[in-house]
């Protein structure tokens, strides 16, 4: 079904079908709270950081004299027709090291999953597939409402950068808050390998209870993480005095 809510709602095509499958996912929800059937776990942090080149070197304190990581960016690889136009990499918004600058990168992982799988079996050992579907899709938009609301907080608190932040609902549905949260296997960082020298640095297995597979899936799967960028951090901006 092709639409947004609420319109879709009342959708000419879609709006009885969307109008139930809303019903019983608020029904499904309702009884998951009522009876705490799922948990979310999730763990944030914010490390010194520069750029070399198209990496972004993360150190072990504010003296920045040893490396701890080193996250690796991909540049955009098409032509462009516009001319000046730059392909960017995610290290072009971390500060480069030799600009003097003291910069910062920011780092989630969060799960909204904790509990689904049993309560994916118990409906599965009842032959309720559409219910199991539910619990799956649910879980699913529980996670992403999590790394939006600890986002808004990181804005607005833990980071702090927008403390007057005062967006509506379809404000933040068209993401006009300021800095970035992009995530590794998503098209601004593709390499999903990336996420290992992420978790690394949250200790985001023994703070959220997420793994990763060997192929670098998040379980539970209803599971999202990513970076957080400030908004100053640009290497078009940088000159001047030294921020710490």
């Amino acid at each position: 079904m092709k639409g947004r809510y609420p319109g879709i709602l009342s959708d000419a095509k879609y709006g009885k079908e969307a109008a139930r499958l809303f019903e019983d996912a608020n029904k499904l929800l309702d009884r998951i709270i009522e009876a705490k059937l799922l948990s979310a776990r999730g763990v944030i942090g914010f490390f010194p950081a520069n750029s070399v080149g198209d990496d972004i070197e993360v150190y072990s304190d504010a003296q920045r004299h040893t490396v701890k990581a080193v996250i690796h960016t991909l540049r955009q690889q098409q032509a462009r027709k516009a001319e000046g136009r730059a392909n960017l990499a995610l290290a072009d918004f971390i500060a480069p090291k030799e600009s003097g600058f003291n910069d910062y990168i920011g780092g989630f992982a969060v799960t909204a999953g904790i509990g689904s799988d049993a309560l994916v079996q118990q409906f599965e050992a009842a032959h309720d597939d559409y219910s199991a579907i539910l619990v799956k899709a649910l879980a699913d938009r529980l996670a992403e409402a999590f790394a939006e609301l600890l986002h808004e907080q990181v804005r607005k608190t833990y980071w702090g950068y927008a403390p007057e932040e005062d967006l509506s609902n379809e404000d933040l549905i068209r993401e006009q808050y300021r800095g970035i949260r992009p995530a590794p296997g998503y098209p601004a960082c593709p390499d999903h390998t990336e996420k290992a020298r992420l978790f690394d640095l949250l200790n985001a297995q023994e703070s959220t209870g997420i793994t990763l597979t060997e192929n670098f899936a998040m379980l539970p799967a209803a599971s999202v993480s990513g970076y957080y960028f400030r908004p100053s951090g640009s290497a078009l901006l940088w000159g001047g005095e030294n921020q710490s």
